[in-house]
């Protein structure tokens, strides 16, 4: 994707950048507070494994990519495992907050990475949505899946807990609807419930939208450009807020439900269950509309997971908890999680032939 540090870098390269000539090593946002804190720099694998410059399933950088987009091999620093006691704060760090001497932990320092942590999950063939700005929709597989038809498929191997790799792919998440908020409240400030009931009152599946098309990424007038989106693929335009935001609603479902089948058929097995876990699992029309669509159990929340992830993985590094399977039983002993059961108040499947046409 054009945000991943390959591209980045590469874009550096090519343009000259003078930092590459004068920088002695490679920290991502993480890594950099970690070195803030402790003056130890050291590379956290979840978050370097998101970069595009790893090994698949490995913490070992691939040196080819490096050669191959010329960014200086000196960059590539040492790589460590989430939930690693990286030292004590420095001392100037206490002198200036006024704290006892405490152990800095890596955690998991990708988002999603943390969030999938707490994932309340038991069992195997289940899937996992972290629901916010982005929709990160995947797997736990226990090994990379890397083939022609990932490739074309455009999924993402990224690194996980306990030697995993969360098989995923980035899905246009809330950020369709918070960007239409963005331009209502600037006439009428609106609340999201107000939104979602708007949306309940209008037909269903009347517009579809691809919610991944480039016209969408950073429009500035998103409404509008849902609206663009309808007119040029021949459908009705969507005219009052509910029915825009049904038109986002509906055609992120089905999104769901399309990726989860491209999931099934990379691997040959059914996904049984999905959880939902960030902000989006406040969402219970989205929820329930999302169960309807994928015709399997959703399991919303905890909301807070990557928090609540991170906190976990800091008690694993301090022995307090032994395992991934361990911190997932204690936060579904903690945590409020509501299971949505799948309905058949509507046509989904007539629905999911539209969407795939709009897709092709």
């Amino acid at each position: 994707m054009q945000f991943n540090t390959l591209f980045q870098i590469f874009s550096s390269v090519q343009k000259n950048y003078t930092g590459l000539k004068i920088s002695d090593g490679l920290l991502f946002t993480p890594d950099a507070l970690n070195f803030l804190f402790t003056g130890i720099r050291k590379n956290e694998y979840t978050i370097a494994s998101t970069s595009q410059m790893l090994k698949p399933g490995k913490a070992e950088w691939e040196m080819k990519l490096f050669e191959a987009a010329g960014i200086p091999k000196h960059l590539a620093g040492e790589i460590i495992q989430p939930a690693t006691v990286l030292g004590d704060l420095l001392p100037e760090v206490l002198e200036e907050t006024g704290s006892s001497s405490i152990p800095c932990i890596a955690v998991a320092g990708h988002d999603t990475a943390s969030a999938v942590v707490s994932v309340p999950a038991q069992g195997k063939n289940w899937a996992y949505l972290s629901s916010g700005t982005w929709s990160l929709l995947g797997i736990e597989s226990p090994v990379p899946l890397v083939s022609e038809q990932t490739l074309q498929m455009n999924f993402t191997n990224e690194g996980g807990m306990e030697g995993t790799t969360r098989f995923l792919k980035n899905i246009m998440g809330m950020w369709l609807i918070q960007e239409c908020k963005r331009i209502w409240d600037t006439k009428s400030v609106m609340g999201w419930n107000e939104i979602v009931a708007l949306s309940n009152h209008v037909t269903p599946f009347k517009s579809l939208i691809n919610p991944d098309d480039s016209s969408f990424l950073n429009p500035g007038d998103m409404p509008k450009a849902v609206q663009d989106f309808c007119a040029k693929t021949n459908q009705p335009v969507p005219q009052t807020k509910g029915e825009i935001a049904r038109c986002i609603y509906d055609s992120l479902v089905l999104k769901y439900k399309f990726t989860i089948k491209q999931i099934e058929s990379i691997t040959g097995k059914p996904i049984e269950k999905l959880h939902i876990i960030g902000g989006g699992a406040h969402n219970k029309v989205m929820n329930q509309l999302t169960a309807d669509a994928i015709g399997i159990p959703v399991f919303a929340g905890p909301t807070e997971a990557t928090a609540i992830g991170n906190i976990l993985l800091q008690a694993k590094a301090l022995g307090k908890v032994k395992s991934l399977a361990e911190i997932r039983k204690i936060v579904g002993n903690s945590f409020e999680v509501t299971k949505y059961a799948p309905s058949l108040k509507l046509d989904w499947e007539s629905a999911f032939q539209k969407f795939e046409k709009i897709l092709k």
